[in-house]
């Protein structure tokens, strides 16, 4: 059974730190390219973050660009985003996605992180 579980998210204040983490299992997690996404409330699902499979490459959004990391443990199956100096236009849900041959797509239930005074 597939499974993507984030954890970390929360209430901060802007120019805090949050660290998101996503464990993965039931599929083999080395071979996946691995995204995260938000969505805030009356928004598209934004892609934030890109890990490639061997975690060689990084690409992130121009909104995020010098604020946040993707990383991954390919050893204990998991995704994080260290996200830093967080803004309010931060605020969203916050999803990890594994995707594979542009075939094989599975995401998680989500994490909320909301910054606001």
């Amino acid at each position: 059974q597939v499974q993507l579980v984030e954890s970390g998210g929360g209430l901060v204040q802007p120019g805090e730190s949050l660290r998101l983490s996503c464990a993965a299992s039931g599929f083999t997690f080395k071979n996946y390219y691995m995204n995260w996404y938000r969505q805030a409330p009356g928004k598209e699902r934004e892609l934030v973050a890109t890990i490639t499979s061997s975690g060689n490459t990084l690409n992130y959004a121009d909104s995020v660009k010098g604020r946040f990391t993707i990383s991954r443990d390919n050893r204990k199956n998991t995704v994080s985003l260290q996200m830093n100096n967080l803004k309010p236009e931060d605020t969203a849900v916050y999803y990890c996605n594994a995707v594979y041959s542009n075939y094989y797509d599975y995401w998680g239930q989500g994490t909320q992180v909301t910054v606001s005074s």
